[in-house]
């Protein structure tokens, strides 16, 4: 499998340059040249499969043979058996055919360790293979952090430079990465949002001399393999609640689009997919552009759904590329209006191919815990706030009730207790393996925005 970029100018490259890569030289993101096609009857077949078998038959047609098909069984292995949960990604029903699906059984209770487990594992074989050492630098809303910092912690191959805003991430979010002590993990507190840490990390990738320089890698999502890994659950869902033979809807709690877009793939490579609807808090950018086509930056607004306080949604990039059918030029002629004046609109054509896959809503912070409310009365299960914006945004745009509807659950409600509690009047509890994470100690530097000191402090740190 070969893989492209979205602004058609840079070279194309093989799986294991792709995963070391991140973003592409010039800018843009790369991309599989053609999707996978997974037949109604291999749909059919994963019926009584394990998550892990597959993750293999979803995954290898992006990695295989490049890294050999016994190699990769085991990584995905690997990767898995830090899950508290048998079936890595479990169903659970709220009523008659709506459903939640549980991302948030990995180490540090978030969907992000779903695909960082895995990217991990391939970090060390890649690497270890090929005698190297990288750079990893990342920014994170709250979850990517604490699950990429566990996915490389302590390995002899990569040293991880985690940026985080500054006082607006949750204290369990902030704790899970602060309190690892390993030394090839340094984390970083931004003075600013999160698009302003989303920003230094482009930039950084962007400087191609000090990209060289260090070996600079990703583990934010505009690395292709962690949207792979993400693909995975769409299908094991989706079979789960009848597939190929039924469709099934999704409805998706979005920040930076690549969760959504996962679901997007599925849809392309076969799996029958109804509706995917767009989930976002009043950081609206998205479900905005997807009615009006306008994209258009604005301010930042602090919620109770903290992962998902974003508006410059990367991932979109590669969506434009797929209803732009695969033109760099008009991708790299919107981008360029967003450095430039902070928006841009989307051909009409363009549009009319993203409103017939996605439907969107915007949530407020009100329906937020109005949702938790409900939820908790209705079935008697505490979910987080940022599964809550996805329920309510499931239920009110499903269209067909005949079908049934999943929204996926990104986060442990233990990661935003106040918000819960505050509902609920329950505080939802930490796992055995958490539960003196309060007592741990804290090791990190806050830096101002600025790109100069930045890189300063990742030379003196490496």
């Amino acid at each position: 499998m070969k893989y492209v970029s979205t602004r058609g100018e840079a070279p194309d490259l093989n799986f294991e340059e792709v995963l070391l890569t991140g973003l592409a030289r010039d800018g843009g993101l790369y991309l599989p040249e053609t999707w996978p096609q997974i037949s109604h009857d291999q749909i059919k077949a994963m019926a009584g499969q394990s998550y892990q078998e597959i993750a293999f038959t979803v995954m290898s047609p992006y990695v295989c043979p490049e890294i050999p098909e016994d190699d990769f069984k085991g990584l995905i292995e690997k990767a898995y058996s830090s899950f508290r949960h048998d079936a890595i990604t479990p169903l659970s029903q709220l009523d008659t055919n709506e459903w939640i699906l549980e991302l948030f059984h990995g180490p540090t209770l978030a969907f992000k360790d779903v695909a960082l487990q895995l990217l991990g594992n391939l970090f060390e074989y890649v690497l270890t293979k090929n005698g190297e050492k990288i750079t990893i630098v990342g920014a994170t809303s709250g979850d990517t952090g604490s699950a990429a910092i566990d996915c490389v912690q302590g390995s002899d191959h990569a040293q991880i430079f985690m940026l985080h805003p500054k006082g607006r991430v949750s204290d369990v979010q902030r704790k899970q990465m602060t309190t690892v002590i390993e030394d090839n993990v340094h984390n970083i507190a931004i003075e600013g949002d999160f698009d302003h840490c989303q920003a230094l990390v482009k930039a950084l990738f962007n400087d191609l001399e000090f990209r060289d320089e260090i070996n600079l890698s990703a583990v934010n999502s505009i690395n292709w393999a962690r949207v792979m890994a993400q693909i995975v659950y769409y299908f094991t869902s989706a079979v789960a609640l009848g597939a190929p033979d039924k469709k099934v809807s999704f409805s998706v709690p979005t920040g930076n689009f690549g969760d959504v877009y996962a679901g997007y793939i599925a849809k392309q490579m076969g799996l029958p997919i109804d509706q995917l609807v767009v989930a976002t808090n009043v950081n609206d950018i998205l479900s905005r552009t997807i009615k009006s086509g306008e994209y258009k930056v604005g301010e930042t607004i602090p919620t109770i759904s903290p992962s998902m306080d974003i508006q410059v949604s990367s991932n979109f990039e590669r969506l434009l590329y797929n209803v732009y059918d695969g033109s760099g030029d008009d991708i790299r002629a919107l981008m360029n209006g967003l450095n430039q004046s902070g928006q841009f609109n989307i051909s009409d054509e363009a549009l009319g191919n993203t409103k017939a896959i996605f439907d969107a809503e915007r949530v407020s912070e009100e329906n937020t815990k109005k949702t938790i409310g409900d939820v908790f009365k209705g079935s008697g299960q505490v979910v987080d706030p940022h599964t809550a914006v996805g329920i309510h945004a499931a239920r009110n745009n499903w269209k067909n009730k005949a079908v049934p509807m999943v929204s996926l659950s990104t986060a442990h409600p233990a990661k935003f207790p106040e918000a819960v509690k505050e509902v609920t009047g329950t505080h939802p509890e930490l796992p055995p393996h958490m539960a003196d994470l309060f007592d741990r100690p804290e090791k990190f530097d806050v830096l101002k925005n600025d790109m100069t000191i930045l890189k300063a402090y990742i030379r003196d740190n490496l």
